[in-house]
């Protein structure tokens, strides 16, 4: 991705207070027992790491599932055979820098590489950090000319990196770019900014979200603990401009791998009004393993689900296919084949037998008679 050379202090605004970048800030923090440093160096020679405070304040112990999040282990430097640097395939699918073009109806905008926080089972870790960049604006000229010349895209989806990490000035450019493009009609911004640090949330950044188009926020949580107040507050600041916002988590070992902790995620983003949307199957990129649930185990967890929590919790459990294939959901599936017809599981486990469905043609001469 090209850096911005024109102004980056007015393209990009940097983390707030003093956010966690090294391992000798790790270990001075006690996130990092200092004999684990030199084997965490080569770490983080690899992959960018940033802790910022709000979200530093959250982790109680380094294993817990904030610090499993954010903090670097030697065991990223383990690359598992099916791993790939681009697990989704976005780098096939990229016509002009700072675009990909994956489904005929919408494309993603990657306007900066940048983020608050450094996930470590990240998709895009081999690209992200803080040396990424931000397109400047000759490349940014050109990605929103690729997406002026396709009228069949209806739909922009900012990502990156992290788009509210762009100072408003930036932000607003875009936007307004893409709300003079007829053929747009809905606007995307995919952020984990609202928990990692909220405090960039400020109204002048909300404001630059204003657009006549359909505007959805999508937010990024794994844990109900990331529901802070101070989050609550920055997802309220984005609502209050009639914003919707959408939740999208990743099933992470040790982090949401139960019942309760996906049942109190899910819970926590209802009640601060964000409508739960994925839960992501991880993405094989390099190092990721110690991070992986079985896709059945998955099925079981969300079938747990069902019954406890309102629909309004219930998100699609999503698979992207390796290569660049497209997502697809995972289930679980409550329809089963059965000797005498179709079963239908009820959320308790129980069986049911479903009446026979009629033939068409039976069909048309209950119409007809």
């Amino acid at each position: 991705m090209t850096r911005s050379v024109n102004h980056p202090q007015d393209d990009f605004t940097p983390p707030t207070g003093r956010t966690l970048r090294d391992i000798p800030a790790l270990v001075a923090a006690g996130l990092v027992p200092p004999d684990a440093a030199p084997a965490l160096e080569e770490v983080a020679r690899q992959y960018a790491t940033a802790i910022p405070p709000a979200f530093a304040a959250l982790i109680e112990r380094p294993d817990d599932p904030i610090g499993l999040q954010v903090i670097p282990d030697a065991a990223e430097l383990a690359v598992a055979p099916h791993e790939h640097a681009d697990p989704i395939g976005d780098d096939a699918l990229s016509p002009v820098p700072g675009i990909v073009h994956r489904y005929a109806d919408r494309a993603l905008l990657k306007p900066l590489l940048v983020c608050p926080l450094y996930c470590r089972f990240c998709f895009r870790r081999e690209h992200v950090g803080p040396d990424g960049g931000v397109l400047d604006d000759a490349a940014l000229a050109r990605a929103l000319d690729w997406l002026r010349d396709h009228p069949a895209i209806r739909e922009v989806i900012l990502t990156g990196g992290d788009p509210l990490m762009l100072s408003p000035r930036r932000l607003r450019q875009i936007v307004q770019a893409l709300d003079a493009m007829p053929h747009v009609t809905t606007i995307r911004i995919h952020s984990r900014v609202p928990v990692a640090d909220p405090a960039r949330i400020t109204d002048e950044l909300a404001d630059a979200m204003q657009t006549d188009r359909a505007m959805w926020v999508v937010m990024h949580a794994n844990h109900a603990r990331e529901f802070t107040p101070a989050a609550r507050a920055a997802l309220r600041r984005i609502q209050a401009r009639a914003i919707p916002i959408l939740g999208q988590s990743v099933l992470l070992r040790g982090v949401n791998d139960s019942v309760a902790a996906l049942e109190g995620l899910f819970r926590a983003m209802v009640e601060a009004r964000v409508k739960p949307y994925y839960l992501h199957q991880l993405d094989p990129a390099p190092g990721t393993a110690r991070f992986h649930v079985p896709i059945a185990e998955g099925q079981r967890l969300l079938a747990g689900l069902r019954g406890r929590v309102t629909g309004l919790a219930w998100p699609t459990y999503t698979l992207d296919i390796p290569g660049g294939h497209g997502k697809v959901p995972l289930g679980p599936d409550y329809l089963e084949a059965g000797e005498d017809g179709p079963m239908v599981r009820d959320p308790a486990g129980g069986r049911h037998k479903l009446a026979a469905e009629s033939a068409p043609n039976l069909a048309l001469g209950a119409r007809e008679r």
